[in-house]
């Protein structure tokens, strides 16, 4: 069989891995034909392809990034575009997709089944937000390096008796935020899914200096907003998905605080580092296992479903089932959290 393989979206540690798995199994087992798809759905509409054997996946597990690239294209956005993606793929003899992506660009693997392009999806995704999967590759990665980080900025908020704001991606749901703040011991974790009270945190704080705590270290997710008000935003424009391009509620915060308290504030955006550079070994497995499994899918014949992880277990989850429903922070986790604020 000749199998398609493309990574659409943003970076995630792991993609490298996945791909490896994909080509070494389809080879070896069965002896498949497989072919990159450069810079996701864009290399579909643009019919720009490269074969894909075992010198090129040579010692790409340890590899950030893709070696296909990535792309936020929607071809559903084109007139044409469901004309030129089955025309390509016919032209190019591939009958099947795995497609490595979050939640938009299973979205159009999902639309595009409908047009008989047969699909299995794996998940993608440093924000951890995708139903029907425990977990995604990336995340962990994300997850260490933003914990990493507070580590060290809890030391130099200690020693200059500091506020110190890590501002960390997730933009509709706040696992990095929680999961690395309960790991890095912050002060105070803020996600999309709690909108906040600038003077709840500044209690916090309070409190804690009056225990003789005269810093604090406080991680928000992109996506946290104030009560009774809209995301903060980096600009107006939004990707081909709709999405806007968030960032700046870690200085919106600090200046909030310092209004509030005589204390001195200093904010890092982490921002593409939590995605880029090497996987984590936990990635690197993840992104393996599910690799293999969607080869197998191709061969089982299970399209438009999800390649996901349920416990320990690898299972297939239909697309209709995953996509626009985000797997959002539970509110029993974050109450966990939330002991530990102040």
């Amino acid at each position: 069989m000749k199998v398609g393989v493309l990574t659409g979206g943003g970076d995630a540690p792991g993609t490298n891995a996945v791909i490896r798995a994909i080509v070494r199994k389809g080879l070896k087992q069965y002896g498949d034909e497989i072919v990159g798809i450069k810079d996701g759905w864009r290399g579909l509409l643009e019919g720009d392809f490269v074969p894909l054997d075992q010198e090129t996946i040579r010692a790409i597990l340890t590899r950030g990034g893709s070696i296909l690239g990535f792309s936020r294209t929607n071809p559903f956005k084109l007139k044409d575009g469901v004309e030129r993606i089955r025309e390509n793929q016919k032209k190019a003899g591939i009958e099947a997709i795995v497609v490595i992506g979050g939640d938009d660009t299973l979205s159009v693997a999902h639309r595009l089944g409908d047009y008989g392009i047969r699909c299995v999806c794996v998940p993608k995704t440093i924000d951890n937000d995708l139903s029907g999967t425990d977990y995604t590759f990336g995340f962990n990665t994300a997850m260490s390096i933003a914990t990493e980080a507070l580590d060290r900025l809890r030391s130099t908020a200690e020693a200059h008796h500091r506020v110190i704001i890590l501002e960390v991606m997730g933009r509709y749901t706040g696992w990095i935020a929680l999961e690395s703040g309960l790991a890095g011991g912050a002060d105070v974790i803020l996600i999309p899914e709690r909108p906040f009270d600038v003077r709840e945190i500044c209690e916090y704080i309070s409190r804690r200096q009056k225990r003789g705590r005269n810093f604090s270290v406080i991680v928000v997710a992109e996506g946290a907003k104030p009560k009774d008000e809209k995301e903060i935003v980096y600009s107006d424009g939004v990707d081909e998905f709709g999405n806007l391009r968030l960032g700046g509620v870690g200085y919106y915060l600090g200046r909030e605080i310092e209004k509030c308290l005589d204390t001195e504030t200093r904010v890092v955006v982490l921002g593409h580092i939590q995605r880029g550079g090497t996987p984590t070994a936990f990635d690197r497995i993840l992104g393996t296992r599910l690799g293999l499994a969607a080869i197998d899918f191709v061969h089982e014949g299970k399209f438009g479903c999800l390649v996901g992880i349920q416990g320990n277990r690898i299972v297939p989850v239909a697309l209709k089932d995953v996509v626009g429903k985000r797997k959002t922070v539970s509110p029993e986790l974050y109450e966990i959290a939330s002991v530990f604020f102040g």
